[in-house]
Parts: structure tokens; C-alpha cells; sequence
């Protein structure tokens, strides 16, 4: 990675801002999954360890622009000081001037947390008062929120204009890892590309066909690629830029794409779906593709026992219904019986479906980056990376 981290820096006597992504899911108030949370602390523990005053700032959900209660970090804060075992402190704003006042009465080694940065109109606008608003709340800014880093914000990108920006820790780890799997063919590199529609995966596809040596097909995107056969892709809407998208990913070359042998279908698009198991060329016209086929996930599962490099991003089917889970659940395993392989899950579902079935510790690197590690893969330069100081040599 060529942009300065926190490794190494001496933060003693300074106030740093920190951005992390704490955008996690609630149900009825009540935070449901903190691994974004838990994925920062590294971080937010190495510069209240380093001696330094910890003002951290993230999003939540949508407001845009207007202060939603709903929307407020109070449960996340509560979260984080449990986690931390220290009381994190209310920063108020993400304006005004309690902010400041708050964060001068910190001790070395406190932390505060800001309120959400959404409520500030300026901040998916990248608007350079509010830039430099929270630039002058502390003395360095580190970026540590890569699920963020696609987005050109006052908080990701603009802040960095006014203070010295370095990686975090978790930052450093999501570039390293994702740079590591893409980085020059080991001719058993293998990615596994899920999701709805192909003409969303496209540049992904396209660029990974540059890179990886095969790439196997899974999700709602099969069907694109069975009509882009000649075989029928059922019940599924095939626009024709999805036809053509399929046609040209099959046509572009280097990596070998393997699609599904057998696939689950239903008459509808409902949880209580009976499930049908039919041949890629025998898909019905009023049935919609759910799933692989369980030819399909013996056949995937070899393909991934060879690899030595493993991408994955969209689950094959629909995996939060029992009955269409069975392919990605397959994949999940395959992955994580493969030990001498190097793993990145990449994508807020793939994540999902690895941490249902507590596989975390047998995946290499599981990305907090949904929208973030998709870009990445495609070739593109995130500007919450880009905004970071260069290092030094």
C-alpha cells in the first residue's frame, strides 16, 4: 500500500479524527450484527494506546441532510463503550460548537463520538466549510472506513485536504488484501461472482477476467447468461443490455467462465416457494432461477478445492430463504475447507452468508466493504483511498 498508515506514528498529545463505518444493521433499534464495529477497534485501541484524544466520526443510514432520531449513534455509542470497556463520549454536531468544547475536555486516551455526519447537509456534498469544520477539530485525520472509501465526502475525501491523512488499520488490511488477490495469476486463482443482475457485475466480470483464471457464475445474473447461450432463462426479465453484457463477458477472453450445469428454480418469488431442480437447458418459461443445483455445487466445490486464490462476491442464490441457501452454503464450505488458499469475501451479502455459518476464522480476509470492494474490484480508484497521503520512502 503507497499511502501513509499509523504504524510506526507517534499521536502522543494529538487529537486525531477518525472515520470509521459504523452504518451497521438494526432491528428495531437494536444493532443486530457489530462486526463493523469490532472491526475498528484495533485502530481506535492503537491511538488511545499511542497517548492520543480519539474523536470519531461515521454515517448512519439515510437522512439526508435533515436530523432523523431514528438515526441517531446513541445505540451505537453504547455499543462501542462496551466493546472498548471505557466510556465513549457524546461529541454532539455533527456541527455547532459543542463539538469543540467537548473534545477539550478529553483526557489522553479518551474517546468521543461525534453524531451522525449525515445530518449535516455538507457532507455527501464533499462541501469544503464542512471539510474544513471537522479539520479543525483535530490535529490528524485517519481514515479507517473502507465500506465508506468509494464516496467522495467531506468526511472521506475532503477532510484530508486540511490535516495529515493516514490508513487505519483495518483501511490498510482491506487494500493489502484485496491489491494481494488480484496481484499477477498463480494459474489456480479462481473468482466466484454472485448477484442479481450481470449488467451490475460487468466491470467486475470484465476486469476479472484480466486476472483471475476462472470464473464461476452464480445468483439471479445465470439466466442473463443462459439466454446469452441460446438456452432458456426462464421467468427472469433479460433485458437486452444484460444479454449482451453476458455475450461479451463469454467472449472477452482469458479467464474460462463456468456457469451452473443445474439450477433451483420456483414459480414465484416467495420464501414458501416449492423448489424445482432442472438441467441448464430445461428451465420452464414461468419458473425463476433461485439457486445452483447440487451438480453445480459438487462441481464448484472441486473447482475451489484447486485454487490458490479465492475471490468471492454475491451469494448464489437467494440465501436468506432455506430452500434457495443450499449453493451458497456449498460455496461458504468449499472456501473454508480450502486452508492453503488465500480467501478475500468481498460484499455485505457474501459477508452474511460466511458469518451464518460462523466461518470468519477459516476465511483469509472477510471485506466490511459492500459497494467499496465491488469498485475495487473492478479496476476502480476509491477516492477515500486516493485522498491519503502518499508514504514516505
Amino acid at each position: 500500500m503507497n499511502k501513509r498508515s499509523i504504524r510506526n506514528v507517534d499521536f502522543a498529545g494529538k487529537t486525531v479524527l477518525v472515520r470509521v463505518d459504523f452504518n451497521v444493521p438494526t432491528r428495531d433499534g437494536v444493532i443486530s450484527d457489530d462486526t463493523r464495529i469490532r472491526a475498528a477497534i484495533p485502530t481506535l485501541n492503537l491511538l488511545s494506546n499511542g497517548g492520543a484524544k480519539v474523536v470519531i466520526c461515521s454515517h448512519f443510514g439515510r437522512p439526508d441532510g435533515q436530523i432523523v432520531e431514528e438515526m441517531r449513534l446513541q445505540p451505537i455509542r453504547k455499543r462501542l463503550s462496551e466493546i472498548l470497556k471505557t466510556t465513549v463520549h457524546y461529541a454532539g454536531g455533527p456541527t455547532g460548537t459543542q463539538p469543540a468544547k467537548i473534545i477539550s475536555q478529553l483526557g489522553t486516551g479518551d474517546f468521543a463520538l461525534l453524531e451522525n455526519l449525515r445530518f449535516e447537509p455538507g457532507e455527501e456534498q464533499n462541501d469544503d466549510v464542512f471539510s474544513q469544520y471537522l479539520a479543525s477539530l483535530a490535529d490528524c485525520f485517519v481514515n479507517d472506513a473502507f465500506g465508506a472509501a468509494h464516496r467522495a465526502h467531506a468526511s472521506t475525501t475532503g477532510v484530508a485536504k486540511h490535516v495529515p491523512a493516514y490508513a487505519g488499520l483495518l483501511m490498510e488490511r482491506e487494500i493489502t488484501m484485496l491489491s494481494r488477490s488480484l496481484e499477477g495469476s498463480t494459474k489456480a486463482t479462481v473468482a466466484i461472482i454472485g448477484g442479481a443482475k450481470v449488467a451490475d457485475k460487468i466491470q467486475v466480470l470484465h476486469h476479472l477476467s484480466k486476472k483471475v483464471d476462472t470464473i464461476l457464475i452464480g445468483g439471479g445474473m445465470v439466466a442473463a447468461f443462459y439466454v446469452a447461450q441460446n438456452n432458456p432463462g426462464g421467468a427472469t426479465v433479460i433485458t437486452e443490455a444484460d444479454r449482451l453484457a453476458a455475450v461479451d463477458v463469454l467472449n472477452a477472453g482469458g479467464a474460462k467462465v463456468v456457469l451452473p450445469s443445474d439450477v433451483i428454480t420456483a414459480t414465484k418469488f416467495s420464501k414458501g416457494s416449492t423448489p424445482s431442480l432442472r438441467e441448464s437447458k430445461n428451465v420452464a418459461d414461468d419458473e425463476i432461477i433461485l439457486d445452483i443445483g447440487p451438480g453445480s455445487c459438487k462441481k464448484y466445490a472441486q473447482v475451489i478445492s484447486r485454487a490458490k486464490r479465492i475471490i468471492w462476491n454475491g451469494p448464489m442464490g437467494v440465501f436468506e430463504w432455506p430452500a434457495f441457501a443450499n449453493g451458497s452454503i456449498a460455496v461458504a464450505n468449499a472456501v473454508a475447507a480450502n486452508s492453503k488458499s488465500t480467501s478475500v469475501v468481498g460484499g455485505g451479502s457474501t459477508a452474511e452468508v460466511i458469518g451464518s455459518l460462523n466461518l470468519e476464522n477459516q476465511i483469509t480476509h472477510v471485506s466490511t466493504g459492500g459497494g467499496a470492494s465491488l469498485e475495487f474490484l473492478e479496476g476502480k480508484t476509491l477516492p477515500g483511498v486516493a485522498a491519503l497521503d502518499d508514504a514516505i520512502d
